[in-house]
């Protein structure tokens, strides 16, 4: 599987597929330690390298199935990336209850919002001892809609300086927004950021702020829910569809319906023309897709390996439903 370096940072190199961890943490329901270790292991052999969790996920359950399932691997030949942001904190007093932030797991520690600089040590220092790993070769800030001011003066900072120490390869931001992406990239010293929904086949607001600004400033971006919670992710979009979390608007749904139609005029599917999509802008450098199963990790890799038709992207653009042709391919470039 080709892999690309971070051009500000050219020791890290991500597989153009990589990894999604959330399902490691019980998102939604129960994944158990055997199916989590069999994903991971069909993944490797299929050749992906780049591997995401967060402490957020599962209150640190994903990170510590992931070190575990990474832990006999050669170290130098994979990637992992964390977060910071949430800490976690014991809570013994609601540990009889469930997580209520999505994850099927006990609530026995609460997430607690922390951008300062001692917040992102702390973090670090934990997610370290979860996974069982020496370094991480990227930490993204999560989610730091509501906390600009401390996230960008405290807590990149302290990520430059763990950068410096090579405690961390690479550093940046993960969100569900490009518009704040965007303004890390121009304004702080960052190498890498993760945009969830915000560039997709059925939206593409990142190519107005966040993708030009990264190609400018030589970060690399990483594509994240690239089927947008599950719109993308079936051939026809059902009825129940999701988007952000939620039951997607009916004219969402039409609107993915109508690209899949195109889709299939030209021999692909709705997930597979999806995953081909993002990878044409030449700021991408990887696209992270939650699995759960080993199953979805083989359909994943085989959906990534089809070959779209180049007539798709302006047909798809002529019928006004994708504002214009994806300018390169990035997968054309040397890794």
């Amino acid at each position: 599987m080709m892999a690309r370096a971070l051009p500000r940072r050219p020791q890290v190199r991500l597989s153009e597929l990589g990894f999604g961890a959330a399902q490691g943490g019980n998102l939604y329901r129960t994944t158990t330690d055997e199916e989590f270790a069999a994903a991971v292991d069909a993944a490797w052999e299929a050749g992906v390298r780049y591997f995401d969790t967060a402490p957020h996920y599962g209150l640190g359950l994903s990170e510590r199935r992931l070190g575990a399932a990474l832990r006999h691997r050669p170290r130098d030949e994979y990637v992992v990336s964390t977060k910071v942001g949430r800490l976690l904190v014991p809570s013994p007093e609601d540990a009889h209850l469930r997580d209520s932030d999505g994850f099927d797991v006990p609530a026995t520690h609460r997430r607690v919002w922390d951008f300062s600089r001692d917040g992102v040590y702390r973090s670090i220092e934990a997610s370290l001892e979860r996974t069982g790993l020496d370094r991480f070769d990227i930490v993204y800030l999560h989610d730091p809609d509501d906390h600009w001011e401390q996230a960008a003066h405290e807590a990149v900072p302290a990520l430059i300086d763990l950068r410096d120490q090579g405690v961390v390869g690479a550093i940046g931001a993960g969100m569900n927004q490009s518009a704040m992406l965007a303004r890390f990239v121009r304004e702080t010293d960052v190498d890498v950021m993760m945009c969830a929904g915000r560039y997709t086949l059925l939206e593409q607001g990142a190519a107005d702020d966040l993708l030009p600004a990264a190609e400018n400033r030589g970060v690399g971006v990483v594509i994240a829910g690239v089927y947008n919670s599950g719109l993308l992710s079936r051939d026809r979009p059902p009825a129940d569809a999701v988007y952000n979390y939620e039951q997607a608007p009916a004219q969402l749904i039409e609107r993915a319906r109508r690209i899949a139609a195109v889709c299939e005029t030209y021999g692909v599917t709705l997930p597979q023309a999806a995953l081909a999509f993002v990878r044409r802008h030449p700021a991408v450098v990887s696209t992270v897709v939650g699995v759960r199963t080993e199953a979805q990790v083989d359909e994943t890799v085989r959906r990534s390996g089809i070959v779209v038709p180049e007539e798709l992207w302006d047909a798809l653009a002529a019928a006004g439903l994708l504002a214009a042709p994806p300018s390169q391919h990035s997968s054309t470039l040397p890794g």
